[in-house]
């Protein structure tokens, strides 16, 4: 990212550092650092810098371009949600020619920096050439410890930015999700260095210190670093911080696979002897790690109808209960849970409230903003949306996915940076993909209602959907997604599932390409047919993903498989 127009002050001595002349950025000059002015606590601006001369520290001091406050903020030291060229430590330089020089440590500090913002920022440059001294006093920025707050102070005026999500005026330009898909997390405030439109791929393991002295300021809290690659990427920070934009989260935390983000999320958030509630219609393999594997640490389940709320309400008040997760839709008969009403049932008792919103992606609902704590995602389904990369993301406050990260830093399961960018290019298109979607969704979810060898459709959009109403109030689209049952057996189903020409027959959803599957062989095979049955898994049941094609070609294909029945 360029830097705004700033004039570079005299600091280090041209000897330990050579000079070049700062780059303006049009999109950024004039922006301020200080002042009453408040903004969003953001984790992802990167800055570029230059220091010439041989002039004294005093009464000089480095002016910030307007991302930097946003580098020192809590959320960028506790996530290390930064990259090297943050490691410049603001240690209370005075902007008073009277007040002779900042501490040795702060000098120090900023020496041991100097060089990995050099290096950065140089690439960035026009050209060499010296710089003038600020002759106004910018403001100061003051990095205290990792649990402490950081200060702005302009003029005495002094500004808090901490744990409270501040007023996102870095979008305040984007007035839907649509622009968001495009330029949340890239246009204003990238921590790569870079001109490029498009994101850059970081790839690398680890992350190094000029010195020793930056290892120790990094280990005392005085600097910020990822420090080693499963602990954050910048090409990744971009991807988790445009999904948040959408979301409306003060933190994302992306992770290798849908299934990563649920388990490491159970696992971080529900204690040992805890218990949790669920629904029946969910995703196999979440309910498997539920049944199967969090019974070992002496947590307990207790399932109900996505559509009981008597049955929540019993288990909130006998059951200390940690944690209410659901998906909505639900998968695959995409089922609706009142999500503002469980949430104000479960925060009366202290029970955190997590919802999968993958059928339902962050473009048709908005969870959190129903009350909801968390939202998962399989980023593989409709967030990548090009059927090529696996990836999941957890979205909520600061407190509650930075308890999810610390986890997941111990456990792994980090997303490869070339996966973050393919999900990066794949959003940009979100919008368009998921409005075709929605719409070939719904207009063959009526025709295969009307059919004769239809013999049920479930798809919220729909009328006959038991929370239809639901769905239109807390939903602005229904979803790419349509179950259904063929009127016959197993056998029947196979073979309009097999005369289908457009879609592919394959697990997933949410791709440009449609896809089709019968639950009861794609997911559940393994099971005997009356153990099918007790999730309601019929052999005649059939799973249609629309993709982006042509409605009329996909109608055409879908009723000529009809008629080959």
């Amino acid at each position: 990212m360029a830097v705004s127009s700033f004039q570079c002050p005299t600091i280090f001595s041209s000897s330990s550092i050579s000079g070049f002349q700062c780059r303006s950025d049009p999109d950024l000059v004039g922006s301020p650092v200080g002042g009453s002015s408040r903004r969003r606590v953001n984790a992802t601006a990167g800055i570029s810098s230059s220091f010439t001369g041989d002039g004294g520290l005093s009464s000089r001091i480095l002016r910030f371009p307007p991302n930097f406050v946003r580098q020192l903020s809590i959320k960028a030291r506790r996530n290390c949600s930064n990259i090297g060229v943050a490691q410049i430590v603001a240690a209370k330089w005075s902007n008073n020619p009277s007040s002779g020089l900042p501490s040795a440590a702060a000098a120090a500090a900023a020496a041991s920096s100097a060089s990995a913002v050099s290096s950065a920022a140089s690439a960035a440059a026009a050209s060499s050439a010296a710089a003038a001294p600020v002759a106004a006093a910018p403001p100061v920025v003051v990095l205290k410890s990792v649990d402490e707050e950081v200060v702005v102070a302009k003029e005495g005026i002094r500004e808090k930015i901490g744990s409270v999500q501040l007023t996102d005026s870095k979008h305040s330009f984007l007035s839907s999700d649509g622009s968001l898909t495009v330029h949340a997390g890239e246009r204003l405030g990238r921590g790569i260095v870079t001109d490029a439109i498009t994101t850059p791929v970081v790839n690398t393991s680890a992350y190094f210190f000029k010195k020793t002295a930056e290892l120790i300021d990094f280990k005392e809290k005085r600097s910020v670093s990822f420090e080693y690659g499963r602990y954050g990427n910048p090409t990744t920070v971009v991807l988790e911080e445009k999904i948040s934009a959408l979301e409306g989260a003060e933190s994302t935390l992306v992770m290798a696979s849908g299934m990563c983000a649920s388990t490491v999320m159970l696992l971080a958030l529900v204690p040992a002897g805890g218990h949790i509630v669920t629904t029946t219609d969910c995703y196999r393999k979440t309910r498997i790690f539920m049944e199967n594997f969090l019974p070992k640490l002496g947590i307990t389940v207790t399932v109900i109808d996505p559509a009981d709320i008597a049955g929540l309400e019993a288990a909130v008040n006998e059951f200390k209960v940690s944690l209410f997760f659901t998906e909505s839709p639900t998968n695959p008969f995409l089922r609706c849970v009142d999500i503002e009403l469980v949430s104000e049932i479960c925060h009366k008792r202290g029970t955190l409230v997590c919802i999968d919103g993958t059928f339902a992606t962050p473009l048709n609902q908005k969870a959190l903003a129903l009350g909801a704590d968390l939202v998962v995602h399989s980023a593989t389904k409709y967030i990548g949306g090009h059927n090529d990369v696996l990836a999941g993301c957890i979205c909520g406050s600061l407190k509650l996915v930075s308890e999810i990260r610390n986890l997941h830093h111990v456990l792994g399961g980090t997303l490869n940076p070339n996966a973050a960018y393919l999900i990066i290019r794949g959003m940009k298109t979100l919008h368009l993909r998921v409005q075709q979607q929605n719409s070939t969704a719904f207009r063959m979810a009526e025709i295969l209602e009307a059919h004769p060898k239809v013999s049920h459709v479930y798809y919220p959009g729909l009328p006959s959907h038991p929370e239809h109403e639901l769905a239109k109030r807390q939903m602005t689209g229904f979803g790419g997604v349509v179950s259904f049952e063929i009127d016959g057996d197993i056998e029947t189903t196979i073979k309009f599932v097999d005369s289908l020409k457009i879609p592919y027959i394959a697990p997933s959803f949410g791709g440009c390409e449609s896809i089709v599957d019968q639950p009861a062989i794609m997911s559940y095979w393994d099971l005997p047919q009356e153990e099918r049955l007790k999730y309601g898994i019929k052999d005649n049941l059939v799973r249609f993903s629309f993709g982006v094609e042509d409605f009329e070609d996909v109608k055409a294909d879908i009723l000529q498989a009809l008629e080959a029945i």
